[in-house]
């Protein structure tokens, strides 16, 4: 079964969003888009805002999904994360920019999952 980067990304989405409501986040926005650029999940945990970069890969090739998150995209999710901030009416003065990498089998079971809290300082 093959699908294209665009369809694993999706399924890499949607895993990484049920993941984060079973662990006590409500999803307030996915795929949020500015100038800046795209942040896939925009979620709340208690009092703290939290921008959630997913990367799914599948197979073992390239090193681990996490690895793939370069030093300008993470000056970019910072910008996005404060073009949100802005358009917020009462902006929550806690906030985070967290990654969630996984690694998903040929037939889209997930190999591996794992959330990683402040990736981004």
């Amino acid at each position: 079964m093959r699908s294209t980067r665009r369809e694993v990304g999706d399924i890499g989405e949607r895993l990484a969003a049920a993941f984060l409501e079973r662990h006590g986040y409500a999803i307030l926005q996915r795929n949020f888009r500015c100038r800046e650029g795209e942040i896939d999940i925009v979620a709340q945990q208690g009092e703290c805002l939290v921008f959630v970069e997913v990367r799914a890969k599948r197979g073992s090739g390239f090193g681990a999904p996490e690895e793939s998150i370069t030093d300008v995209k993470k000056e970019r999710l910072v910008s996005v994360a404060d073009a949100y901030l802005q358009q917020c009416d009462d902006p929550p003065s806690t906030w985070r920019i967290d990654v969630v990498a996984i690694d998903l089998t040929r037939d889209n079971d997930i190999r591996r999952l794992e959330h990683i809290e402040s990736a981004v300082p």
